[in-house]
């Protein structure tokens, strides 16, 4: 890479430099500030984003039974998949910037937004066999809503594939069954079917896949790596007509919603404990996959005890990590708030912390989840270093007083300092990093 096209964080700015490009937008959530943690800063790889348009045949539409009958109607279901991918670079280019909306407070129409990215659109794919990492969003999100992620990731040398998943307004809790039912079908689909056509192009080595999923796309991605639904269970008698049950644990066609070459999960404040009790007592120990779980304990969302702990607790046969944002809540898995989004409490709340700044927690997930990606999918044994910490409450760590490092260096978490690893004197507080690892059936 050219030297004046290095990465770096100091980089939030639009940049186009010939040869190995690299291109930097003023406040694009994947680019992160100076007290980022160590593993957060955008990689060395230009990245491309296209739109990919996929139908699954033959679906039942749940919002559409017919309660004489019991029946549903079939038709097939589009979905549209945001990919971001390394590319080569493209001397002129423009980054992108994304266009969304979410529901605003009733009475009121959807809120629009705009987010700067750093991908080029339709940049030409460089490189072959990277991993694929599916990503579903939350109830009523939008994949532009998750670029501090999806573009972070890319630039390191990851397929990202972000799914649409076309839900009902969050305002109307009569269509909740329509989540319930498609999450974990959506993801299954939608990562066979990039398996194929990825890995046929060699864009993806199809054996190394990861799945992230936010709220409502966290009990998605929990079910499709294993958590079996439990038949008797509140979950089943919420979406009308039965058609959860074929699905469940036992059931004839289980193993649709699940996604097979899973090397890791992570589950951001995830749905699916609580009163949905999704999987039962024993749903969860179906996770084999290394499990990374990030939440907020004061999260009223979706609970923290009853969901991102005890799930950590309960998925016995998963070498798992649990990091809590102490004192954060429930809006940990989205991008900073853009600017149209802060003229309304509703509108700001699906994106900002009460408590935390946004930049920061995004951050700091940032730098874990690609310690926990290198690591697990890319195997990459240097990057456990950053998920083994000293302390399990980071504010235990020490820095001595007399250390010679440079004010802002990053802890190299030796004998002598023991703040974690990768993070900043003074700038490791607030957090806890749980880990466990599997019970051996």
């Amino acid at each position: 890479m050219d030297a004046d096209c290095s990465v770096g964080r100091d980089a939030q700015r639009e940049t186009v430099c010939g040869g190995s490009s690299a291109i930097y937008a003023e406040g694009a959530p994947s680019v992160f500030g100076v007290d980022a943690p160590e593993l957060a800063s955008v990689g060395p790889l230009t990245v491309g984003v296209r739109t990919l348009t996929l139908v699954e045949p033959a679906q039942p539409d749940v919002l559409a039974l017919d309660p004489k009958t019991g029946l549903a109607p079939k038709h097939d279901r589009t979905l549209i998949v945001d990919l971001w991918y390394p590319a080569i670079p493209l001397p002129g280019a423009h980054r992108e910037t994304y266009f969304a909306s979410l529901p605003s407070e009733p009475p009121a129409p959807p809120a629009t937004f705009t987010v700067s990215g750093i991908a080029i659109r339709d940049a030409r794919p460089v490189g072959r066999n990277y991993p694929l990492v599916v990503v579903s969003h939350g109830y009523s999100n939008a994949t532009a809503a998750m670029t501090w992620l999806t573009e972070n990731l890319a630039s390191k040398g990851y397929v990202v594939a972000a799914i649409r998943h076309d839900d009902p307004l969050i305002t109307d809790t009569s269509r909740f069954p329509q989540l319930l039912l498609r999450r974990p079908l959506d993801i299954a689909f939608v990562t066979r079917t990039l398996q194929e056509r990825l890995g046929a192009e060699h864009l993806v080595d199809p054996e190394k896949v990861a799945l992230v999923g936010y709220s409502m796309g966290g009990y998605g991605v929990l079910t499709s790596a294993g958590a079996t639904l439990d038949p008797a269970g509140p979950l089943t008698r919420m979406v009308p007509g039965g058609l959860l049950l074929p699905y469940v644990r036992g059931a004839p066609d289980s193993g649709a919603i699940t996604v097979s070459s899973l090397k890791a999960v992570v589950a951001i404040s995830p749905a699916g404990g609580g009163v949905l009790a999704a999987w039962g007592a024993e749903g969860l120990k179906g996770i084999e996959a290394p499990l990374l779980l990030i939440s907020g304990d004061k999260d009223r969302t979706v609970n923290y005890s009853t969901g991102a702990r005890a799930i950590f607790d309960a998925a016995s046969q998963s070498t798992r990590y649990l990091l809590t944002f102490k004192g954060a809540g429930h809006a940990i898995g989205l991008n900073v708030a853009p600017p149209t989004m802060r003229r309304h409490l509703w509108d700001e709340d699906w994106f900002e912390d009460p408590v935390w700044r946004k930049e920061r927690v995004s951050a700091i997930n940032a730098h874990f989840i690609t310690a926990f990606l290198d690591r697990y999918v890319k195997g990459d044994v240097s990057r456990q270093a950053y998920l083994d910490v000293q302390t399990p409450d980071s504010e235990d760590g020490v820095w001595p007083q007399q250390s010679s490092l440079p004010y802002g260096a990053y802890s190299p978490s030796d004998s002598n300092i023991t703040v974690w690893k990768g993070f900043q004197k003074g700038h490791a507080v607030g957090l806890q990093l749980l880990r466990a690892s599997s019970r051996a059936r």
